[in-house]
């Protein structure tokens, strides 16, 4: 029909579900609110509409009551915080059955479908979603025809028999423009690709954090996509054969999503593509098939993190500022996955560098979206905190290394006074520079891949077992004694190293989230401030490897760096393998009044500072 009677197809108190995302049909709504006339109180169900929402504007109060299970817009959020409208927390997964087991029953659905093919089916298009679970449950279907809908594949379709009522009016879909990408956001999806391995399977989330992921994969090789969302940014990745599909392990060789939001380019190219797959959010967000992804990786963001890791995502304080989401769907979907990584990415700071987002304790009124049993990474611009299989205290160590470094110490002594960390805990993790822009280099020795990084507070228990792994052999070569104990404390201050005047680097071992130290060296600056002791130790296993050469180079090169004119080394004369290791690089022998050690010096070039940093 051309024109509706909307006393006949409503009737006040009803409630209405409205079509999602950039799937609204604002046109079959603005007649809607033209021919309200005596309808009141209709309460409008809701998730993110990409749209003005004027039905949400305080004129239009007395007609319609949002409920957003989703906030978006700026004038639902306002809706909310005013109290003219609600916001009910759910799973994306779970929302379909909202509706079917009559917890939320609906009067009427009013969608967005294309054109009729010539079997009578409509596509649901740009938003499969909940609009699908919509349509089958409410009492009545409006469906707005807009021949500007792309036709989408999957389960996006609706026979004509399902629709009560029609709406003939073309508009352009709405378009979501894309965001301007800033260093800090720039620096967390480079951390962020780091962790995505060749041939894994990707959600990606909404804003400009998750635009910046995708940005730093397009070096990567068959990735796969099982997402509540398609973007422009995953649109590239596919054209340019980064998203290939084939290594996915559920529907192998298809990109799965249930809607999509961004650019014309966009909408034309999902349009009648048979290798994208639209499905209802009850299967794409359902954990148990998110889960069957081998290697699928959740990348979400987040407003506030606390140091268990409890993470908030859909309030400010008090506030309601989204919602609930997909973010836990896939956040349980990639744990349950074999190999999956959960993954929260977020800068470190708010409201322009004064606020930190890492906090000790969450704010007044914040409510914990995804719990801290969900999380397996948080990753901000300092780098990626790695929390499965962590205790409190571990935990909060790895939160407080990615925090903002003029935050640290504050959280540290915010979390001393509840014991999450003991009292000899003293020193907040500190960068080494010289390492480069991800503070770490990846190592390739004898076949194996390896990372070389600075020990850090949290590496406190790995480094205990690093020791406890050690031949009597080894203990008397490196400590010219059989030490017996390596304590927690002892550890601690082993780890908990000034980075900035004394060096400690290690080389570790990491499959996810397991770690495994295989070598450290150190440096300590001597009193004069110009020279620097050295010393390292390997595992049995990798001893002649090359750890200790490569570990050598590194700390040679940072102290050439910073200027020291000198380094030295005390080494048990019967231990040719590693007087081997520093004559190889330069140091030479000099006298010493222990015959059974042997005191060896590296003359470092004057001015290798200046011409570094030059």
């Amino acid at each position: 029909m051309d024109k509706l009677n909307w006393q006949q197809l409503l009737k006040s108190g009803d409630r209405i579900f409205i079509g999602s995302h950039a799937a609204t049909p604002t046109a079959l709504l603005d007649d809607l609110i033209a021919n309200a006339k005596q309808l009141h109180d209709i309460e409008i169900v809701q998730v993110y509409s990409l749209s003005d929402n004027k039905w949400a504007a305080p004129e239009h109060q007395q007609l319609f009551k949002v409920n957003a299970l989703f906030i978006g817009g700026d004038e639902v959020r306002r809706a909310v915080a005013e109290g003219r409208a609600d916001y009910t927390p759910c799973f994306m997964s779970d929302i379909a059955s909202l509706f079917s087991d009559g917890i939320l029953p609906l009067d009427a659905a009013l969608i967005m479908v294309s054109p009729a093919d010539e079997h009578g089916y409509h596509s649901l298009g740009v938003s499969v979603d909940i609009v699908s679970a919509a349509a089958k449950t409410a009492k009545k279907v409006i469906a707005q025809v807009n021949p500007s809908m792309p036709i989408t594949y999957g389960q996006s379709f609706i026979h004509k028999d399902q629709i009560h009522a029609y709406f003939y009016a073309e508009q352009p879909i709405a378009q979501m423009p894309a965001v301007k990408l800033d260093a800090v956001t720039e620096r967390v999806g480079q951390y962020v690709s780091l962790l995505v391995e060749d041939g894994a399977t990707i959600q990606i989330g909404v804003g400009k954090m998750c635009d910046a992921v995708l940005r730093y994969l397009g070096n990567h090789k068959d990735l796969g996509i099982h997402s509540e969302m398609i973007t422009d940014s995953m649109m590239e990745l596919i054209k340019k054969g980064v998203v290939t599909n084939r290594k996915k392990t559920f529907h192998p060789g298809k990109t799965v999503a249930s809607f999509c939001v961004g650019s014309k380019a966009l909408y034309d190219f999902v349009h009648c593509n048979p290798h994208m797959g639209f499905y209802p959010s009850e299967y794409v967000n359902s954990p148990a098939n998110i889960a069957r992804n081998d290697n699928m990786v959740s990348i979400n963001s987040a407003i506030e993190v606390d140091l268990t890791g409890q993470i908030v995502s859909d309030s400010i304080g008090h506030q309601f500022y989204s919602g609930i989401g997909g973010q836990v769907d896939f956040s349980r979907g990639a744990s349950m996955s074999s190999g999956g990584k959960p993954i929260i990415a977020l800068p470190s700071t708010a409201k322009n560098g004064t606020v930190s987002r890492i906090v000790a304790h969450l704010s007044q009124g914040a409510g914990v979206v995804t719990s801290r049993g969900h999380v397996h990474y948080v990753v901000t611009e300092f780098g990626v905190a790695s929390l499965r299989g962590k205790s409190i205290r571990e935990r909060a160590l790895e939160l407080i290394r990615v925090a903002h470094p003029k935050f640290r110490q504050q959280l540290l002594e915010q979390i001393r006074e509840h014991f999450w960390v003991p009292h000899y805990q003293l020193h907040t993790p500190t960068e080494v520079p010289e390492l480069g822009s991800v503070g770490f280099k990846e190592l390739h020795i004898d076949g194996e891949e390896f990372d070389l990084r600075p020990l850090n507070p949290s590496d406190e228990r790995r480094l205990q077992e690093f020791f406890y792994s050690h031949t009597k052999e080894t203990l008397q070569l490196r400590y010219s004694a059989v030490p017996t104990q390596m304590s927690r404390e002892k550890s601690c201050t082993l780890v908990g190293v000034d980075q900035s005047k004394d060096l400690a680097l290690c080389i570790v071992k990491q499959k996810g989230s397991v770690v495994q130290i295989q070598a450290v060296g150190r440096y300590y600056l001597l009193h004069d401030g110009e020279g620097c002791e050295v010393a390292f130790v390997t595992r049995e296993k990798y001893q002649g490897k090359g750890m200790a050469k490569r570990l050598l180079q590194e700390m040679i090169s940072i102290a050439e760096q910073r200027g020291l004119q000198s380094m030295v080394a005390f080494v048990r004369a019967e231990n040719k393998a590693m007087l081997a290791v520093f004559q190889k690089a330069g140091f030479g022998r000099l006298p010493g009044d222990d015959p059974s050690e042997v005191y060896l010096q590296l003359r470092l070039p004057r001015g290798s500072a200046s011409t570094e940093s030059s």
